[in-house]
Formats: structure tokens, sequence, C-alpha cells
């Protein structure tokens, strides 16, 4: 069939690319921010228009049909030229107001990112300030954020990219817990201690390891996705913990553990499209925050200076 002679309803068209690229009606819903009904009468509503079958249900997934799987290809070609286009018409907007999406880690959000708000609402009042929670990378080629922070570098040409800082990864662990525990003067008494987790086990263990730690799975007595979980559960007395000397500086009950052992460092990088540098508003917000980050003082957590 030739494809390129055929016209679309781009709302269809997108919901036929979101569904194929999830598997689901539901998946596709939540991605796109509409509910299942929605995005299945918009599937169906395609096919319609164009007289094919675009998908079959196995169980309950949706598998594209051949002729499904050929116009997979040249939606997503349209898909592609669409956030061009989004990316330059947004690089080159004048005006100093409207959204700007800001994708950082959790501990980010939590204690540092409310301080960057309260201080952009007051410097810029017409930016709305949209914070993406997620210690995935954010793809900014296709706009889940406009900047986004990042501990590593970005590898694609078309993003730009600052290192703002770099500080010390450390253990860290409370008072209350290292009363109870003992005391930790080398990494032989770290054997029998407790571990908070973020994540994967064997990554931790391994980074633990490149410090000699002689520490296995079973000392990890508490994991959590959610980083910032696992630092107020290490601040609760609950164990010992992986974390940012900046961060870490926010909270006086925290003992950094050996210290004589050589720091990770750890980068943080800004990270935009470079197409958006363009724009005022994303301009305004990345230059503070770049500005906020260099210091050598992060902005303190609205939370953690009001204790």
């Amino acid at each position: 069939m030739n494809w390129t002679s055929l016209s679309f309803d781009w709302n269809q068209a997108r919901a036929f690319l979101v569904t194929a690229e999830t598997g689901s009606f539901s998946a596709a819903a939540k991605g796109l921010g509409l509910t299942q009904p929605t995005v299945g009468r918009q599937v169906a509503a395609l096919e319609a228009a164009l007289d094919i079958t675009l998908f079959e249900r196995i169980g309950r997934k949706l598998m594209l049909t051949p002729a499904g799987a050929e116009l997979l290809d040249h939606m997503r070609t349209m898909g592609e030229a669409a956030t061009r286009a989004s990316l330059i018409a947004t690089g080159r907007a004048e005006a100093v107001s409207g959204t700007v999406t800001v994708s950082v880690t959790d501990i980010m959000a939590l204690h540092v990112m409310p301080q960057i708000a309260e201080d952009l609402r007051k410097r810029a009042p017409q930016i709305r300030l949209d914070i993406v929670v997620s210690n995935d990378l954010s793809d900014l080629q296709r706009r889940e954020a406009d900047i986004a922070i990042r501990h590593v570098a970005p590898s694609q040409l078309d993003l730009i990219a600052r290192k703002v800082r770099e500080v010390d990864g450390q253990l860290y662990a409370s008072r209350t817990y290292l009363d109870r525990f003992g005391p930790v003067l080398t990494v032989a008494d770290c054997a029998d201690i407790d571990i908070i987790g973020f994540g994967n086990d064997d990554e931790l263990l391994a980074f633990l390891g490149q410090w000699g730690l002689p520490v296995t799975a079973d000392n990890i007595r508490i994991n959590s996705a959610h980083g910032g979980l696992g630092w107020q559960l290490a601040r609760q007395g609950m164990g010992m913990c992986v974390m940012t000397a900046d961060i870490a500086a926010m909270f006086p009950e925290m003992v950094h553990i050996l210290p004589k052992l050589e720091p990770v460092r750890v980068p943080y990088w800004l990270t935009a499209h470079r197409e958006l540098q363009n724009a005022k508003r994303i301009r305004l917000v990345y230059d503070y925050m770049a500005d906020a980050l260099s210091a050598r003082d992060l902005p303190r957590s609205l939370a953690s200076t009001a204790r």
C-alpha cells in the first residue's frame, strides 16, 4: 500500500503508534494521558479509515498484523518529524512564560528542588515548573523533559550538557544506629552491618566492593528503588547507606563512616536538548539551575531548613 498518498488524523495515528510501541491500549492510554476506551476508539477509527486490521489480540496482548507493522515504520517517521518540529518551534519561542519540565532524581526532588522552585517562583512567577521525579534517564529527545539533572554525561549529539558540580559519594549512618551497632573504625567492622539499598543489589555490592567492604546480599536488610525513602530509613537508624556529601551535610544526625576511604566522585550534569536552548523560558531556568547547583552549598530543602 502507498501510505504516502493517504491522509491521517494525527490523534488516531499517535494512538496507533503508542499502542504499537507499548503493546496494549491501557499502557498507551497511560502514556498519552487518555482513557483506555478513547485510545481504543481512535485506533478503531484509523482501521476503519484505512479499511485494514492493524492489531490482532493474542491473549491479553495486542500483536501487529503485517499491514500494521508496515504502517508502523511510516508512523515512526511521522512521529520523529513531529517531535523535531515541536523542538524547533519551542526553541524559537520568545516568551519568558509557560511550562518548563525538569527531570530530577527523588533525592534531588526532596532535598534540593523545593528551594530552587521557590527561588524561581520569585524570579519568574510567570513560569510554571513541572518537576518529573525519576531515577531513570529522561528521554530529552522525545520531550519527556526540557531539562534534566543527571549523574552521567549524555551521549546523544543533539543534547548539550554542563557539569555543574562534582561531589564525594560516601558511607553514612545515623548516630542512633552507631550507638546501637557500635563503632565502625575499619572495613572489617562492616561485616555484620545493616545496609539500606537503593535499587539493584548486585550493583550496590559491586560498588561497596570497591572499598573492600566484606558484605554480601545478607547485609542488605532493606532495599527500595526510591532513594529518598532509603535515606529516610537510614536517618531513622535502620542501617548504613551511600549518599553524596552535599546532601548528607544537610543532616547533622548522619555520620560519615570510614572517612579515610577514597570517596567516589559523583558528577552533576545539567542537560537539555540543543534546540531548546533558544527558548527564553528554558534558558532562564537552565541558567538559574546551573548557578544554583554550581554554588559551594546546594540550595537547602525547605523541609530540612525548617527543622
